[in-house]
């Protein structure tokens, strides 16, 4: 799968910006448990917490339901966040070797530049590039408007998964192959899929609407460790989503009327 340059993420930031109004938003990302039949001798490796055997489709997806990365074939076992961690997308974005964009100021806001971000759902660790909700405990007007444009924008890959099991019927039942070869029939789908989402024009999912620092100061914090410089872009984006420039006309009464 080609490495997308930085033209290519900023197109996705739009599309973002344009379908889920969540800007500087350059993929949405979550794993997959694709059912195998259980490999011999593997023990509980490929047992999952939904109590059968897969591997996993980890994917970050763009608004067009297009699979951007993804690491295919780790054990059922395993984390969602420490697949990604493990994985060489998460190596790259880490290393900072994903030719991503420079931060930059959310749309018609006076704030601080803000990096190029993930979105992901709580079983990810926040980091400067990788967004999650916040806890569900007290949660604010602020925080839940966040947390509502998040899963906006995280639908995206979620679809994205519900297209590729539909269309390739081989998702839905388990897979009759040992791991690696049940690898590369994923890693075959995944590319058709690609394909069929580019050349189907007509092809499309009806989305179901659901009903602050200084610059100094996040700058400083940028360069700290990575999960201080999360939570510090995590509030960027909040402070964002909850003013006048970067508000939804009727979120504020729609979410704070949900107390």
């Amino acid at each position: 799968m080609p490495q997308p340059k930085a033209d290519d993420w900023v197109r996705i930031a739009e599309g973002f910006n344009n379908l889920a109004q969540f800007p500087n938003c350059i993929g949405a990302m979550d794993g997959k448990h694709i059912r195998v039949k259980k490999p011999p001798h593997s023990g509980s490796r490929f047992f999952n917490y939904k109590q059968y055997f897969s591997v996993v489709l980890m994917a970050v997806a763009d608004s067009n339901y297009r699979f951007i990365m993804v690491d295919i074939g780790s054990y059922g076992s395993t984390a969602d966040a420490r697949i990604f961690s493990a994985s060489r997308m998460g190596e790259r974005l880490r290393a900072n070797q994903l030719a991503l964009p420079e931060s930059r100021r959310l749309p018609g806001y006076a704030g601080p530049p803000a990096p190029f971000v993930i979105v992901a759902d709580e079983g990810f660790a926040l980091t400067t590039h990788v967004m999650r909700p916040f806890p569900k405990r007290g949660l604010d007007v602020r925080r839940r408007i966040f947390n509502y444009r998040l899963t906006r924008a995280r639908r995206y890959v979620e679809c994205a998964f519900g297209i590729l099991s539909s269309k390739w019927r081989v998702f839905l039942s388990s897979i009759q192959m040992d791991p690696e070869n049940a690898t590369l029939v994923i890693q075959a789908c995944v590319v058709l899929h690609n394909f069929t989402r580019i050349h189907e024009a007509s092809s499309s999912v009806d989305m179901e609407e659901f009903p602050s620092s200084s610059d100094l100061g996040l700058e400083r914090t940028l360069h700290r460790r990575p999960g201080t410089a999360g939570i510090a872009v995590r509030e960027l984006y909040a402070d964002y989503f909850f003013s006048p420039e970067g508000s939804l006309p009727w979120q504020r009464d729609a979410i704070r009327g949900s107390f």
